[in-house]
């Protein structure tokens, strides 16, 4: 029996969990500020983002959504960015490379955990938004949950971060989020431009 070319771990049922979690913006309307919402873990003392394990029959964009709303009290959304992925276009065979589209609401990063005895984690990062008039809703969280949800300024939140991980994946959202907003300010300048 051949075995594949690319190095490859196996896991199967029972030995993997999936997980998902998000990056929340906000944008304050009276500054034009980006905000981002970190969780202060107040048994450990922890600055993290909002994650948490997928549900059975739940894809992991609503469990990304799901955990977001839970942890943090803030109902959110899916935010559609433009951003780089290997996701191919339905339909469609195209070479396996990395391709910047608009509007998707793809995985911006995966973090794989080794949780020993040939166990492993596998969490699924995604963008996430609130409106900036939503209100906080209180006793979202499940009974062993001890989190305190913050917004912070972009710049802030990524000082606050406990964990260089965490720190990596809000680092990538702003980029796609800050970059998304640039692309779209410069097509409809060029859009507003006559010969």
């Amino acid at each position: 029996m051949a075995a594949s070319r690319y190095p490859t771990t196996q896991y199967l049922a029972g030995n993997f969990v999936l997980s998902a979690g998000s990056v929340l913006f906000r944008r304050r309307a009276a500054t034009n500020t980006l905000e981002v919402c970190i969780l202060h873990h107040l048994t450990g003392d922890e600055w993290l983002l909002p994650k948490g394990r997928k549900d059975r029959g739940e894809t992991v964009e609503q469990a990304a959504v799901r955990e977001t709303y839970e942890e943090t009290g803030y109902v959110c959304a899916l935010w559609p960015q433009r951003m780089p992925t290997r996701a191919t276009i339905p339909g469609v065979n195209n070479v396996d490379v990395a391709e910047t589209a608009n509007g998707l609401v793809e995985p911006i990063a995966v973090s794989v955990r080794d949780l020993g005895r040939s166990r492993t984690k596998i969490i699924f990062w995604f963008i996430t938004v609130v409106d900036e008039g939503v209100e906080k809703v209180e006793g979202s969280q499940m009974e062993n949950e001890n989190f305190e949800s913050v917004f912070f300024d972009t710049h802030v939140a990524l000082e606050r971060l406990t964990f260089q991980n965490d720190r990596d994946i809000v680092a990538q959202a702003i980029d796609i989020v800050v970059g998304g907003e640039s692309a779209t300010q410069k097509s409809s300048v060029s859009s507003n431009i006559t010969p």
